[in-house]
């Protein structure tokens, strides 16, 4: 569970739950967060899923991103899909930096990683493709 408020672009894994409901994002998914930490919303940040596999019909509201260094596995692909047309909040306690393995002292250690700035604004404007505002994507 984190603690603190991600920055917008940072990756995350997400679990959305034990108990899937199709066709929402289901499974634990590595995310990246899109909302800025904003006054009197704690505990909640929005998040955009993504995949290792492409997808069957490639939309305006998907793009890749390159990962660097590449998260550890199940998730450790070099390129993955960004499916911003499911957009999510979601409270801190789903919500990890993924873990490499554990220290000398067997406490867990983390990576943080972050995406460039301009791979967040193809975050964005995928987002708004997402959300059928295409239009608005020129003033990103």
């Amino acid at each position: 569970m984190l603690k603190f408020h991600p920055e917008p672009g940072t990756i995350l894994i997400c679990d959305y739950g034990k108990e899937p409901v199709e066709p929402e994002m289901v499974k634990r998914r590595p995310v990246i967060v899109i909302s800025p930490k904003l006054k009197r919303r704690t505990g909640l940040c929005a998040v955009v899923p993504m995949s290792t596999t492409e997808p069957t019909s490639i939309q305006d509201y998907h793009c890749t991103i390159g990962i660097e260094p590449p998260l550890p596995p199940p998730f450790d692909s070099s390129e993955m899909w960004v499916k911003a047309d499911l957009i999510a909040t979601v409270g801190f306690h789903r919500l990890v930096l993924p873990r490499t393995g554990r220290d000398q002292y067997g406490k867990r250690k983390y990576l943080t990683v972050r995406i460039s700035a301009d791979q967040l604004n193809g975050v964005y404007r995928a987002v708004l493709c997402g959300l059928g505002m295409g239009h608005l994507t020129a003033h990103i």
